[in-house]
């Protein structure tokens, strides 16, 4: 037998030899970790003009996109009673949520929910009105009526600032408590003489012969701020959040109020899911001041009027027992402002207003 073949012989017994002792299985690669889970942050909106936008970016894929740029998801609710979203919001229920300066003051921070103001949006500039019954009314004939809106909310705050501005107080009428819901058909009834409300509501009992705004609230520009809420403590532990929600707000913006059909096509989607038409939601902007910018809203959140504003704010929620059942004074809950400016306790702040990520976006750094 030649080498060759004594060689491959070799070859073979020790290859059965190997496959007599049984397979030798190299061990299975771990399995790779599952990707974490994509943090998920709940925000709650209810209709109203200036929050309109929240619903488009949502629809438009704006929202999504910012949120994906930032590794987070976002889930916008629509919540149709709106004092409802802010009392769910501060029962843990929303992360973030839209509402009033007066409301976040009066409702999650005096309720011990540590909340920061993210976006000043817009103040009201004419969507607040009180209407009288009788054409050549005037403010001061509401005296000695009985004033039917939704107690503690804007509207009574607008009401208590009218009556400041013509010397009477509110010992000088009676409010009927009245829901939203409600208020259009409270004024149709016969008793009724005087009612406090806000738009689109407003505008509808202005379309009754009778109706006489005497007051609204470009009278009081800058008191009635409308914001976007987020959990003090949820922005700190991911600011990818707060990242996310401006960068969609002002690109929302950008597209609405353009020149050209995007923004006509933004704004009757706006219109049509508010229950109105493109005039009907025109109208409301046209008594809305927008921040539009970035600017403008870094100006007035550093600026000292939200400042005046808010003191006159949480002086009459102090007075009408808004600040909790332990409040025994003004101070009761801490109000912070960008620079180091705080109004009440400094140690009991839970209202704030952060100007970081709106002045990211003016830096574009967003």
């Amino acid at each position: 037998m030649n080498s060759f073949l004594v060689r491959l012989l070799a070859v073979l017994v020790m290859a059965f030899q190997l496959a007599g002792c049984g397979k030798s299985e190299e061990p299975a690669p771990a399995a790779s970790a599952p990707p974490a889970d994509v943090p998920t942050y709940k925000v709650a909106w209810s209709i109203y003009v200036g929050w309109m936008p929240w619903d488009y970016a949502d629809k438009s894929g704006i929202l999504k996109k910012w949120a994906d740029k930032y590794g987070i998801r976002i889930e916008l609710t629509q919540v149709n009673d709106y004092v409802e979203s802010i009392n769910q919001y501060t029962a843990g229920a929303f992360d973030a949520c839209v509402m009033t300066s007066m409301d976040m003051l009066t409702i999650p921070a005096a309720g011990g929910v540590d909340s920061t103001a993210l976006i000043v949006g817009d103040y009201s500039n004419g969507n607040d009105g009180i209407i009288l019954k009788g054409k050549g009314k005037t403010l001061a004939d509401i005296k000695g009526q009985s004033v039917n809106l939704l107690e503690l909310s804007v509207s009574h705050y607008l009401l208590a600032r009218a009556l400041d501005s013509i010397k009477l107080s509110e010992r000088d009428v009676k409010v009927v408590n009245t829901s939203d819901a409600d208020i259009t058909g409270a004024y149709g009834s016969k008793d009724t003489t005087a009612v406090v409300t806000w738009k689109p509501l407003l505008s509808t009992i202005l379309e009754s012969p009778d109706a006489q705004l005497v007051f609204d609230s470009s009278s009081i520009p800058g008191e009635i701020l409308d914001l976007m809420v987020v959990k003090s403590e949820t922005l700190k532990a991911n600011p990818n959040l707060g990242k996310a929600l401006v960068g969609a707000w002002y690109e929302t913006l950008t597209v609405m109020l353009g020149n050209d059909a995007a923004a006509e096509a933004a704004k009757s989607q706006m219109a049509a899911a508010s229950g109105t038409d493109i005039a009907g939601f025109n109208s409301q902007l046209a008594t809305t001041k927008l921040y539009a910018t970035p600017a403008e809203a870094l100006a007035i959140t550093t600026g000292e009027e939200i400042v005046r504003n808010m003191d006159l704010v949480r002086n009459f929620s102090f007075t009408h027992g808004l600040l909790g059942e332990g409040a025994t004074t003004v101070d009761a809950v801490g109000i912070a402002f960008p620079g180091g400016r705080t109004l009440g306790d400094a140690g009991k702040v839970t209202m704030r207003f952060d100007d970081t990520y709106v002045k990211m976006a003016v830096d574009g750094m967003l």
